[in-house]
């Protein structure tokens, strides 16, 4: 009897503890997914009841005026097709990268791994600065071509980091050892075994490296500058700015300002949801990947 009354309390605060789980789940799903769904419902709302609190679950006054601005400025295509380069480009070089480092960082018998990995960990920590980077970029030539966007800063070192952690300890030392005792060489074990192995911590890279390169503009804007060079958020900086400056100078024109005003504010919503799609739709076909590997990554070993 007493075994059955504990099976029984136990199931019982099993599912209380699920329910409270779930629950608190729900409030934190609510609380990050529903600033980005009040953006997207703002972004076709009308901006006077936006403001006037009129928008909160669904659009009021749906419009699409916001997104038509947005896609008539000539340059959003040419935006789009940069980002889209400069973020392929981008991700395949530092991914790279960050393969080419930490790998060799992870062997423990390595000559220098410490100094090495003290070198790269002091760079997170220390840096000269905007003005002494420019001055790097330009004295090497870089400044006005599309490299300026990816060699200076190729090597994420926290991303490092993480992957570093992932081969120390996920990936099994006794299959390489084995591989070259049957005569592969570091090379082949590195394309044969390492990468296979390592997909899920290498989807965790490709989603940091791409966000931080389609997000990106202000590298655009010092390096590489141009309207034909722009990627897209600098795109939809210029806009918002023309836009902004419209509505100032027609305060001096009667009934002017609050059309101009009420097209700016539709703009900042349109802007932001036409930002932010290309990496939403992209996100969960890695999620999976992503959380497996970064799990795997933040293992200190």
């Amino acid at each position: 009897m007493k075994a059955k009354t504990r099976s029984k309390k136990t199931g019982l605060s099993e599912k209380a503890s699920d329910i409270i789980l779930v629950f608190l789940c729900a409030v934190i799903l609510f609380i990050v997914a529903y600033p980005l769904y009040y953006v997207l419902v703002a972004s076709v709302s009308n901006p006077y009841d936006v403001y006037a609190g009129k928008t909160f679950l669904l659009p009021s006054q749906l419009t699409f005026e916001g997104y038509k601005a947005v896609f008539a400025d000539d340059g959003i295509i040419t935006g789009y097709l940069n980002s889209i380069k400069y973020t392929v480009i981008g991700t395949v070089f530092s991914v790279v990268m960050l393969y080419m480092t930490a790998y060799p960082l992870s062997i423990k018998y390595l000559p220098g791994r410490k100094f090495f990995s003290i070198f790269f960990i002091i760079t997170m920590y220390f840096g000269g600065g905007l003005i002494p980077t420019y001055l790097v970029v330009k004295q090497t030539g870089l400044t006005g071509t599309m490299w300026s966007l990816f060699l200076p800063g190729g090597v994420g070192v926290g991303n490092m980091i993480i992957l570093r952690n992932f081969f120390e300890n996920s990936i099994p030392k006794e299959m390489i050892e084995a591989a070259e005792m049957d005569g592969a060489s570091k090379w082949k074990s590195f394309l044969h075994i390492v990468i296979p192995l390592s997909r899920s911590i290498m989807a965790v890279m490709v989603v940091f490296s791409m966000v931080a390169y389609w997000n990106d503009w202000f590298t655009a804007m010092i390096y590489y500058p141009g309207d034909t060079h722009a990627p897209l958020p600098l795109v939809l900086r210029g806009i918002l700015i023309k836009s902004s400056a419209s509505a100032t100078q027609s305060s001096m024109i009667s009934g002017g300002y609050a059309e101009l005003n009420k097209m700016t504010e539709m703009l900042k919503f349109s802007s932001i949801i036409v930002a932010a799609l290309p990496m939403l739709i992209i996100y969960p076909f890695v999620q999976k990947y992503f959380e497996k590997g970064f799990m795997a990554g933040a293992v200190k070993g």
